[in-house]
């Protein structure tokens, strides 16, 4: 049992609004479900093969900075360091995402304690954040969301701690992770906005004058400044980025009337019930009034992404709290009425968010994934699938072209992920750096100015216009494998550079 009255007793000013002990930690059986779902995401985190997106990571990685155009530093980082330890290494690379995910499984639980769950209600809000689809998806890869959820769910623990204990000082390791979260992802800087405006809503309003609160956002601000600073010299590149999303041009963008319908397939749909209890507990339960900021900053998250065009998945950092308040419940519902069916239905309802696991995680041998509707409902999947073969065809289109045109040939690839490619798999095929204008690539520059030939990828015959004369169809790339991704079709173009081509440089500049 905790003592924060007595912590709480022992520090000026605080206030405690929750209850003074809570719930015994379930830690043998949550470090069980921890380590069932690192093992299953290191067991399946070498097949298929690189995201886009980790293809991009890398060779950000090669050119560590304080920010990008789309994100901030920490995950190129993270990419630099699992390359360094292991070149090419797909096991290594995912390696910190399975961790990620452990400890998102852990500090779920921890939050279902410090809301008054006790030992069966930890279990069941780990198994459900396990199994929920976004936390599998993202933990197979490295990406932002992989450490954007358990990042959130630590920060949401402190702040629930707080709240509960009135401990004023964990204000300062809160601004700490949330100074960590702000150089993962901007998100975070969201849920920062929520839980203030839940707290101005809901209570306890004291916190917001507490002279600890203001440090810890103190701290926060300091260790996000870097990034900023990097914006600001840059001209703000990310607006650009976000408008793009809110105008659909990811992969994985929604329209506006979906972000909330598709929560139900984020996480588990079969355990959807559990965290819409936990929403509505927080909203409504007087034995949750302390923490009732959570609920309404889940609104107000929900309204903020619906109107500014957000992902989907932008919600999903909420998913560990929703679980959280919302396992008792179950818990106690389970216990009434025909306790025997209830419990039955509880374990079916676990039981069948496993057979999501096959749509998340690359299951499947990759010959039999054109077969399956996986690509359609996960395009993530899609997006792992081919570079090598995708690369071997720019490789065939360069070493088609006479030796000396090759000596000053350049590969100009329409986005991070071709451009990504080639970098990672192009020194085997015998082919140069790729260049490109999408993201971060359009900083590190245009080809050289000596460049005769150009093979071009992605693009179409109008946007080469200015780039070079007379484009010629020279190929299209194919995974080999039938599947329909977002590259598989794409043109490989020869041409022969205009004059002073790389004066456009500013027109092939793309944030989208």
């Amino acid at each position: 049992m905790a003592d924060g009255q007595q912590v709480a007793e022992r520090m000026p000013g605080a206030r405690q609004a929750g209850p003074a002990s809570i719930p015994d930690l379930a830690l043998a059986p949550v470090l069980a479900v921890a380590a069932l779902l690192a093992l299953l995401l290191v067991a399946f985190s070498g097949r298929y093969g690189y995201h886009r997106d980790e293809l991009y990571f890398l060779a950000c990685g090669r050119h560590l900075a304080w920010g990008y155009p789309d994100q901030p530093a920490l995950v190129p980082l993270i990419a630099r360091l699992m390359s360094l330890a292991a070149p090419g290494s797909l096991v290594v690379l995912r390696l910190p995402s399975a961790l990620a995910g452990a400890a998102l499984v852990i500090l779920t639980a921890l939050l279902t304690r410090e809301l008054g769950g006790e030992r069966t209600a930890q279990v069941l809000a780990a198994a459900a954040i396990a199994l929920s689809s976004v936390v599998d998806g993202s933990g197979h890869l490295l990406s932002t969301t992989t450490f954007d959820l358990p990042l959130w769910a630590l920060l949401c623990w402190l702040v629930a701690r707080i709240l509960r204990t009135g401990q004023q000082r964990l204000w300062l390791v809160a601004g700490l992770v949330a100074g960590l979260a702000l150089n993962n992802d901007d998100l975070v800087a969201f849920l920062i906005f929520a839980i203030v405006a839940g707290l101005a809503v809901a209570g306890p309003r004291a916190h917001l004058a507490s002279p600890w609160f203001y440090a810890g956002g103190l701290i926060a601000a300091l260790a996000w400044a870097p990034y900023l600073a990097w914006q600001a010299a840059h001209g703000w590149p990310e607006l650009a980025v976000s408008s793009s999303i809110a105008a659909g041009a990811s992969g994985t963008s929604a329209p506006r009337w979906l972000i909330l319908p598709e929560q139900l397939g984020l996480a588990s749909p079969y355990l959807a019930p559990v965290w819409i209890a936990g929403l509505v507990r927080l909203l409504r339960d007087p034995a949750l009034r302390w923490c009732a900021a959570f609920g309404v900053g889940y609104l107000v998250l929900a309204v903020v992404f619906i109107v500014t065009g957000g992902k989907p998945y932008y919600l999903a950092g909420m998913f560990p709290v929703l679980f959280a308040a919302g396992a008792q419940p179950t818990i106690n519902w389970m216990r009434r009425g025909r306790p025997r069916l209830r419990r039955v239905l509880v374990i079916c309802a676990v039981a069948l968010s496993l057979t999501a696991i096959p749509i998340t995680l690359p299951v499947l041998p990759v010959g039999l994934v054109r077969s399956t509707p996986i690509v359609k409902l996960n395009y993530d999947a899609g997006e792992t699938i081919g570079w090598p073969a995708f690369v071997r065809e720019i490789a065939a289109v360069y070493r088609s072209l006479p030796r000396a045109q090759r000596a000053h040939a350049v590969v100009l690839a329409s986005n991070y992920g071709e451009a990504g490619a080639v970098d990672r798999f192009g020194p085997g095929f015998g082919l140069p750096p790729a260049y490109s204008g999408h993201m971060a690539f359009w900083y590190w520059g245009p080809p050289p100015a000596s460049a005769g030939t150009v093979v071009a990828v992605g693009f179409s015959a109008a946007q080469l216009t200015g780039v070079c004369r007379q484009p010629r169809l020279a190929g299209r790339l194919n995974n080999r494998l039938g599947v329909s991704d977002q590259e598989q079709g794409a043109p490989v173009w020869v041409c022969q550079r205009a004059a002073r081509p790389w004066s456009i440089w500013p027109r092939l500049r793309d944030f989208g």
